[in-house]
């Protein structure tokens, strides 16, 4: 009979540098003593644990910041060395008679040989996953002595290189399995790491432990939720045991070895998982004891949420549909693209991935894209996902190059998937799971059969290789680890290049015919895809974030250390373009940043505008991207330290559920509305032509209903009707219940802006109330200690008054609009 659910309980357990699951503990070596040196040199210097040799050099004043100026250059000599980590630790004498003492590494980086009391228990290669031996038969009761040697990934992965008789793209960052984003990129610097990055414990068990706990969702209604809980088990011996949850006991005779065993479970009256803006993230909590004879040997909890996701591909009149079912309803999805948030990943804590993953709901976001070419998130991450409802397009690590198909790197491969999807599988968050990023239209689009010269031996031979991992490998082993309703494989994004046609009408596309191809913003109306998983442009960040990092005489677009900070080679080239485009190119850098970030405002608010519109056709749109992994100008919307850049205040209006947006087609201007909502809706539509000094020009409102889950065309105004006035002096006011927006006819250089006289009043310490005469484009607020303002980079019409909060008391509160840029 299942187990029925009447009530939950929320267990919280404090873990301190020793702590046990009944009888199992846990003691973490990463709080001990470490030194590191390099290879073959005496002395030794004091080491963090988790680290990277680059942060722990630097912590040493070995070597300057890495991100600063134009260090980075500098300091490439780290990633060819060999270096090594050492601590000793005392074992005690109760701690020795476990039966089994297991020595986990969470995460070494990349190539390391392990010691410990001068005998080898581990050879790693691979930053991905988790290593594990058995280590009582090499410890002893008092000190206890553990080295990892280092050695270089770049050097090994050359050396792999040397062994094909073909070189593949990328060179030897596509035989080392680590952040492929630490060779370079452009957006991000190149520092090639190495380290204990993750934690060491050691795990001390007796007679049996949990190994892990998958669970498969075999009914899901409104009534009961009817689930299994498959636990694999490892046991010392045979014998009579039990999993106990709450009161219930399921007693099992295990075999001696590894054990599979399924608890079923019923939930009455369900409550559901439902991703941001829709609905509550509500999840359920158990806690697992595995007993024998009364005692404890381990626990685990197991959080869950109870969804059906499904990845819809239909045929159609037009091609392919793509899009995500959530508990039976499409869904749209509004997101972006996530990047590692540092060069150095013990850096990141929890509260980074938390914070991170709140700004995206903040803006309104449903998805979350983890790129291919950095790490598998923290467990932080995941956790923040699934309690703030946002849903994961979760690649594996894999970018922009074709990888090696021997036998030992496809296991390692295996071995990769294995632990990352058992961590990961049971967060009500993810969505899918991606081979890699671009890897397949690289291959078909980027010409590198031309640019390596390969045979045609040659090219069936990398084809092949690829399809070994990413058609055959991966999608067996998801097979053998996800139960079928949460095994959702997408081998590669994109499916097809942006160049092609079909791009367009099925699939995902990565569309990059702006920025790459130098296509106008308006384009991005033209080109609409099923789901637009990757698009972009670049904006600066703030003055204030570069001067952390590149001294006073140094911000100019002429030195070495501004220019190492933009890693695309014709970055401000092509920002500079589009600038002379859309606005009047400002002569200072103060100017140009903030003109630069309203700039990729402009041209993300066409796009995701444009893909919204085309709903049901698009059903998602997940920007390049949303976070950097240093102070750099690049297509983030948020900065390397958070800070919220003029894109990411766009994003978070062009990402409400219901959104007003004019589109001019065919001589009209056409007024949508948006609905995301799973209801009808009803309200009053007010439109209002304004001159820049609020003289009303013209105005008309209608009641408007709209479908659920919808785009609709709510009005229609013949372009001819506004031809008497000045396109450069008007604004379109637009009002449906409490949704507003702004429609300008003209570009931002063309419009006929004059000085405004913007007042700002403090209501409290942390309110205000911002107004003005006339019309201040794009208003940008900023505070000397650093204040967060709820809106930013707001237009405010003639004698509109808007209410701003603000994160804390500001000392002084600076206001900048567009006019400011063109005296």
């Amino acid at each position: 009979m299942p187990y029925r659910i009447k009530k939950f309980f929320v267990f919280l357990l404090f873990l301190n540098c020793f702590y046990f699951f009944g009888q199992t503990s846990y003691r973490n070596l990463s709080s001990e003593n470490w030194t590191f040196h390099q290879q073959n040199e005496v002395k030794k210097h004091k080491a963090t644990i988790p680290g990277t040799v680059h942060t722990d050099l630097f912590q040493n004043q070995l070597i300057p910041d890495p991100f600063f100026g134009a260090n980075e250059k500098e300091l490439q000599w780290i990633e060819n060395e060999n270096w090594e980590y050492e601590t000793y630790f005392a074992l005690s004498e109760s701690e020795f008679k476990n039966q089994n003492i297991d020595l986990e590494f969470e995460g070494l980086d990349t190539y390391a040989t392990v010691f410990l009391n001068g005998n080898v228990v581990i050879e790693a290669n691979n930053m991905f996953r988790k290593w594990i031996v058995s280590a009582k038969s090499n410890l002893k009761i008092g000190t206890n002595h553990l080295k990892i040697s280092f050695h270089s990934a770049v050097q090994k992965g050359k050396e792999e290189a040397k062994k094909l008789a073909y070189t593949l793209p990328e060179k030897e960052r596509v035989f080392v399995r680590k952040a492929q984003y630490q060779f370079g990129w452009d957006w991000g610097p190149r520092f090639v790491t190495a380290g204990i990055w993750k934690e060491v414990h050691l795990k001390c068990w007796n007679k049996a432990k949990i190994e892990n706990i998958l669970y498969e969702q075999k009914l899901l209604n409104s009534e009961i939720a009817k689930l299994n809980c498959v636990f694999t088990i490892t046991t010392e011996k045979s014998g009579k045991y039990q999993i106990r949850l709450g009161e219930k006991p399921f007693p099992f005779q295990l075999k001696k070895g590894q054990n599979t065993v399924k608890i079923p479970i019923e939930i009455p009256n369900p409550i559901l998982w439902w991703c941001n803006g829709l609905g509550v993230p509500h999840q359920y909590i158990f806690r697992f004891s595995l007993e024998q004879n009364g005692a404890i040997l381990d626990e685990k909890e197991l959080k869950i949420g109870l969804r059906t996701i499904e990845l819809v591909q239909e045929n159609d009149q037009k091609g392919k549909s793509f899009y995500f079912r959530l508990n039976g309803k499409p869904l749209f999805m509004k997101g972006a693209n996530v990047i590692p948030p540092d060069s150095f990943l013990p850096r990141v804590t929890d509260s980074v991935y938390r914070s991170m993953v709140k700004e995206a709901k903040n803006a309104n976001m449903n998805m979350l894209r983890v790129w291919g070419g950095g790490v598998y998130a923290d467990d932080a991450f995941y956790d923040a996902c699934d309690s703030n409802g946002i849903l994961v397009w979760q690649d594996f690590m894999f970018a922009c190059a074709m990888y090696p198909g021997d036998e030992q790197f496809v296991e390692n491969v295996k071995q990769e998937v294995i632990d990352n999807v058992i961590r990961l599988r049971n967060h009500p968050s993810i969505a899918l799971w991606c081979g890699n990023n671009e890897n397949e239209e690289g291959w078909h689009n980027w010409g590198w059969q031309k640019q390596f010269n390969y045979s045609k031996s040659d090219s069936t031979k990398v084809w092949n290789d690829y399809q070994k991992v990413f058609h055959d490998l991966i999608p067996k082993t998801l097979d053998s680890l996800l139960s079928k309703t949460e095994n959702r494989y997408w081998p590669s994004s994109p499916s097809l290049g942006w160049g092609r046609k079909e791009s367009l009408t099925q699939g995902d596309v990565h569309y990059w015919g702006v920025w790459w191809g130098k296509e106008p913003f308006e384009i991005y109306n033209q080109k609409v895809g099923r789901f637009v998983s990757e698009y972009g442009f670049q904006g600066m960040p703030n003055l204030e974030t570069l001067k952390k990092v590149i001294s006073d005489e140094d911000l100019n677009f002429t030195s070495e250390a501004f220019k190492n900070h933009q890693k695309h080679p014709i970055g401000f080239e092509t920002v500079n373009e589009y600038m002379e485009r859309d606005y009047r190119v400002p002569k200072n850098i103060e100017d140009y940043t903030y003109v630069s970030q309203l700039l990729q405002a402009r041209g993300m608010q066409i796009a995701i505008e444009a893909h919204r519109r085309a709903k049901p056709y698009c059903m998602g749109t997940l920007y390049w991207q949303l976070n950097d992994c240093w102070p750099v100008t690049s297509w983030s919307s948020m900065d390397f330290y958070g800070n919220w850049k003029a894109f990411h205040y766009q994003a978070k209006r062009s990402y409400e559920n219901l959104l007003l947006a004019v589109q001019e087609e065919n001589e009209q201007y056409k007024v949508y509305l948006v609905n995301d909502i799973f209801e009808k809706k009803a309200g009053k539509l007010e439109l209002e032509l304004l001159s820049f000094n609020g003289e009303s020009l013209w105005e008309t409102s209608k009641k408007i209903g709209v479908d659920e889950n919808s785009s609709s065309v709510i009005y229609e105004i013949a372009k001819a009707d506004f031809e008497k006035f000045d396109w450069n002096n008007i604004v379109l006011k637009l009002k449906w219940n409490d949704i507003k927006s702004n429609y300008f006819f003209a570009k931002p250089k063309d419009l006929k802006l004059s000085k405004p006289n913007i007042e700002i009043q403090h209501i409290d310490d942390f309110t205000i109330e911002i107004a003005t005469d006339i019309l201040a484009k794009n208003v940008f607020l900023s505070s000397e200690n650093e204040v967060f303002f709820e809106d930013n980079y707001f237009d405010l019409l003639p004698n509109e008054k808007r209410i701003i909060k603000l994160s804390k008391a500001a000392k002084k509160i600076k206001v900048k609009s567009l006019f400011d840029t063109i005296k």
